[in-house]
């Protein structure tokens, strides 16, 4: 027993969650982060938390964290400088890449550039068969011609994927070694270490995105490391993974492709956890920190999984919580193009110098500047004091655009967030049409620090008749690091027919995942009773291009029976595409397996509740805010004065230290029995 701390770094500002164990009770913290001086972010919050509350890093039993710098080095194409080894004649996999085209309704759409240029990619002889059975050994000296140009080229790592290396690593790990020789201390990735899946490009671009921040994550892993023995934190550190999990930071050190989208995963992971707790069935989350806004759904308390998800312009085909970018964050800077229109973002103020409200240096109009403006930010502390308003600044800065957009500075402010909104609408559509639902139908989980500011205007927007506010969505992220388990994933290409004939091969595969899985899980909390074990498979009917991950038991591949095993796959079919075909042969390509084991959540306490039947909070002041086109008197409410049962009519803005919730006119709020504000659209 003792205390459990979560802590997600983001653009903007570190957030800490620390649960007692003992009692459940959970305190929260911001400080602004620091990306050009790593772990330092954590010394200063780690000090805060002792001053303020009495913590003693003594007493620390459980770290874990979440991070965006691997996202970031890809984004901003910051990585190494790589290399990449392949088979002799498939030098142009990243070039040729897929068919199609970034924007399949722009004529003028093109490609990103790859990680790694035409010109830093070798080929060398050597060939696999498609069933992993050697045709031509590994040639020494192209190897060794490889190393040369890989010299000359200057590259800081390289990265192996050579043909059919996911059925059969002996070549890569051959080439590996003849560099590891030549080039004592030299960064070289295996494909298939990283990620053994079938089809090359998808197979060598994950492991040239892993091997392109790997370094960068692992110096950052050791910094922070380092800040927690300073700190005097004893306690292993834990980072968070794309798959909603976590795992050692050791392990993330060398597998840090399974880590690259920490942070909003976290942050869905939390949100899951407030949506199980408050019953809803079917949820949209949108978390807007700094940087940028990010949705998931999340079915009967449970976030989607997918393979594929975006890091900036490419594809990362991992296993991982199914979030989405699809807008802007509170620190985006908003500006005018040379035709006189408004636009935000994508550029971002950061945390240093930040929004020009903050008064660190900052002179360009930005999302909260805007808030400012409207009246909605500055009425009370913002970030646990960490921020003092400047309004005359923000009026400053909104007022130069107002100037070029030939407005006043009050339309010019409802405009940038009316513009901010739109660009989430259209990334919406996309989620839309990928999973096939009618946002109408789901409710909204805002969270991050502007999340409950945009969340009126943009379930508006929609047309989605309910919002749930959790008790801490400045810090939600922080929090589902915290309380998300450990797991990992494991996969296995088999590309079978399914048959009586190869019904034991598939026995076998899945008894070695699952011996792996977990000597993984020993490996990482010293015991593998407790963990549950999920098996899917990606299967096709023979002939079609691509497969349905489709869920398993174990039993039915253990049972000698390929009936349930087909009519798994025959079910998921038709739910998908309205249609199945059970006379058709059925191919198993890949076997998936996931295994968890869960880690302590805090107790929910209800909060006290209101008495009488007066059920309307009393407000701490009236404020002047401006929306829909006008001024408003608003209610201001503090968040720790709101008691369950309690009813407030929007315009209102809900002040609490770590974030500000704004509520539109139309719209009609109530606090549950856990303290979550809970808003219906009403007109």
């Amino acid at each position: 027993m003792g205390l459990r701390i979560g802590v997600d770094i983001g653009g903007s500002f570190a957030d800490f969650a620390v649960l007692d164990d003992a009692t459940g009770e959970l305190k929260t913290l911001k400080v602004f982060s620091r990306p050009d001086s790593p772990g330092s972010e954590v010394l200063r919050g780690m000090e805060q938390l002792r001053e303020r509350d009495g913590i003693a890093p003594a007493d620390v039993t459980y770290f874990t964290h979440g991070t965006t710098v691997g996202v970031n080095a890809v984004v901003q194409r910051k990585g190494l400088r790589l290399g990449l080894i392949t088979t002799r004649h498939f030098e142009d996999v990243l070039d040729l890449a897929r068919l199609k085209g970034p924007d399949m309704y722009s004529l003028l759409s093109k490609r990103p550039a790859p990680l790694v240029p035409r010109e830093r990619v070798f080929g060398v002889t050597e060939r696999l068969a498609a069933d992993g059975s050697g045709e031509t050994p590994v040639d020494e000296a192209s190897v060794l011609d490889a190393v040369e140009r890989l010299k000359r080229a200057g590259c800081e790592g390289v990265v192996v994927a050579l043909l059919h290396a996911y059925r059969n690593p002996a070549h890569e790990h051959a080439v590996k070694a003849i560099v590891e020789r030549e080039m004592p201390g030299f960064f070289v990735s295996c494909s298939s270490d990283v990620w053994p899946i079938i089809r090359e490009y998808e197979r060598t671009s994950t492991a040239v995105i892993g091997g392109y921040v790997q370094p960068k994550v692992s110096h950052y892993l050791s910094s922070l490391q380092r800040a927690l023995v300073e700190t005097g934190i004893t306690a292993d550190m834990k980072v968070t993974k794309s798959n909603g999990g976590v795992m050692s930071a050791e392990a993330g050190k060398t597998n840090c492709v399974q880590m690259i989208l920490s942070g909003t995963a976290s942050g869905v992971i939390g949100a899951a956890y407030v949506a199980k707790q408050s019953g809803l069935q079917h949820c949209m989350s949108l978390d807007i920190g700094g940087t940028t806004a990010d949705v998931a759904l999340i079915v009967d308390g449970k976030p989607q999984y997918a393979t594929g998800e975006y890091i900036g312009d490419f594809q990362i085909h991992i296993p991982s919580v199914s979030v989405s970018s699809i807008g802007d964050g509170g620190g985006s800077i908003a500006w005018v193009d040379e035709f006189g229109v408004l636009k935000v973002g994508p550029e971002s103020a950061g945390s240093n110098p930040g929004p020009v409200c903050y008064g660190r240096g900052g002179t360009r109009a930005t999302i909260t500047d805007a808030f400012v403006v409207l009246g909605v930010i500055g009425n009370s502390s913002l970030g646990y004091n960490s921020v003092t308003v400047d309004h005359d600044a923000a009026h400053r800065a909104i007022g130069a655009l107002a100037h070029k957009l030939r407005i006043d500075v009050y339309a010019a402010a409802e405009a940038i967030v009316d513009v901010s909104v739109s660009g989430m609408y259209a990334g919406v559509s996309r989620i839309v049409s990928r999973f096939g639902i009618d946002p109408r139908m789901f409710a909204l989980l805002p969270f991050g620090g502007a999340g409950p500011m945009l969340a009126c205007y943009f379930a508006r927007a929609l047309g989605m008749e309910q919002i749930v506010v959790p008790t801490a969505p400045g810090v939600l992220s922080a929090l589902g690091g915290l309380i998300a388990d450990t797991r990992n994933d494991f996969v296995k290409t088999t590309y079978y027919d399914l048959d009586t004939e190869t019904l034991a091969r598939l026995a076998d595969d899945v008894r070695a995942l699952d011996a792996n899985a977990r000597e993984w899980m020993r490996a990482q909390t010293g015991d593998d009773t407790h963990a549950s074990v999920a098996v899917s498979a990606d299967m096709r009917y023979k002939g079609q291009s691509f497969e349905i991950d489709t869920p398993l038991d174990m039993g039915w591949i253990l049972g000698g029976d390929t009936t349930p095993l087909a009519e798994a796959f025959h079910r998921e079919h038709e739910r998908l595409y309205g249609h199945r075909d059970v006379k058709a042969k059925v191919q198993v390509v890949a076997l998936r397996l996931v295994i968890s084991a869960a880690t302590p959540k805090p107790k929910p306490v209800p909060i006290e509740a209101a008495e009488g039947d007066d059920r309307a909070p009393v407000p701490a002041g009236t404020i002047r805010v401006y929306m829909g086109g006008a001024f408003h008197d608003a209610a201001l409410y503090r968040r720790v004065d709101l008691k369950a049962g309690q009813t407030l009519d929007g315009p209102a803005v809900i002040a609490q230290d770590d974030c500000t919730t704004s509520v539109l006119p139309g719209f009609r709020g109530r606090v549950d029995a856990y303290g979550n504000l809970v808003f219906t659209l009403v007109q």
